[in-house]
């Protein structure tokens, strides 16, 4: 078995110092992973940038909801771009859909062409369009470089025979990135099922700092979701483990 790619979806420059100890071959660098990752931060993506020679690609999404966006959005999103591109970006990931969920051309073309050359990304907004073979037809037209998805389901595993489909129908014009609840032990058995050379996945861990005191409790965000002080951050011992195991089945 070829060496499979490992991409780590980071919350932090903290996350991308781990991952790149870990053996993660690629970072994608968020915020608000909670909310399903939103844009980092020019300071963020900066720390992050010093802290590994490996490949960056950076989220591009300007709030949590859906991904259909106004003109308001577009414009920010285009900015990030630019920004983040000078900061050290290797490449963007975003997705833009229509209000009937099918790839949204021209918000694409308009990022890509902001993104000047760099790879783009499609994430997992592919997973809630109606007709995924039409949507990969219209990225590969417009020369994104890879998708990330899990195949429509809530699990790659879940979605690896949509997973394999969508290699197979994609060929060699767009890459095919697993990603959703990928952990070790279904390592192997995802890029064998799939024929997947790549894998994307999180590996958290909850981090319980000491609790601050707050005897009235004052909630810091929505009412009903007070902050508890908890937060997560990457587990290296994941990606350390599904390497092992993904290099094991190659002897």
């Amino acid at each position: 078995m070829q060496r499979i790619l490992l991409e780590a979806c980071c919350g932090s420059a903290r996350d991308v110092r781990l991952a790149d100890a870990a053996g993660a071959d690629r970072m994608e660098l968020n915020t608000a992973l909670a909310l399903g990752g939103l844009t980092p931060s020019a300071g963020e993506l900066e720390q992050a940038r010093a802290a590994t020679c490996r490949p960056i690609l950076v989220m591009i999404r300007p709030r949590q909801g859906d991904f259909r966006y106004d003109p308001d959005a577009l414009a920010t999103m285009a900015a990030d771009i630019r920004i983040l591109g000078r900061t050290g970006a290797d490449g963007f990931v975003f997705g833009c859909l229509t209000e009937d969920a099918c790839v949204d051309t021209e918000a694409m073309r308009r990022l890509m062409d902001t993104a000047d050359g760099k790879p783009c990304v499609f994430h997992r907004a592919l997973d809630l369009v109606p007709d995924w073979k039409r949507a990969l037809d219209t990225l590969m037209a417009l020369g994104v470089t890879r998708v990330l998805t899990s195949g429509q389901k809530p699990t790659a595993w879940e979605g690896r025979h949509t997973l394999q489909a969508m290699r197979r129908y994609a060929g060699d014009q767009l890459e095919i990135l697993p990603g959703g609840g990928i952990r070790p032990g279904l390592g192997h058995a995802l890029v064998t099922e799939t024929g997947c050379a790549q894998l994307h996945l999180s590996g958290r861990r909850q981090i319980v700092p000491a609790r601050t005191a707050n005897p009235d409790g004052i909630a810091l965000g929505t009412p009903g979701q007070a902050e508890d002080g908890q937060y997560g951050e990457l587990d290296p011992d994941v990606f350390i483990r599904l390497r092992q195991e993904l290099e094991a089945d190659c002897i």
